[in-house]
């Protein structure tokens, strides 16, 4: 499912507009990117949770040239799925 299903998927169940079930699904987005960067984690209980890993700098290789690179330090979004949602992709029957 990518974003625009839900979005539409959001409005036919909720009966919002697509406009209104496109501001919601922006404002959660954001939700969760705001708690990323500013306690660096954000948890959606049955769900999983998303964290910041740090990431330290190296001396990578350009593949074309061989030549070597200074790759900076980053910090990138990593998400673990839940428990229920597990259970839930997991189960047959």
């Amino acid at each position: 499912m990518n974003k625009s299903q839900l979005v539409e998927k959001l409005a036919e169940e909720a009966l919002l507009s697509s406009k209104q079930a496109e501001q919601v699904v922006s404002m959660f987005f954001d939700a969760i990117a705001e708690g990323l960067i500013k306690e660096g984690r954000a948890e959606l209980r049955g769900l999983g949770s998303f964290k910041v890993k740090e990431y330290e700098g190296y001396t990578g290789r350009n593949p074309k040239s061989g030549e070597p690179i200074e790759v900076p330090p980053k910090k990138l979004p990593f998400f673990k799925v839940g428990r229920e949602l597990k259970a839930m992709v997991d189960f047959e029957g």
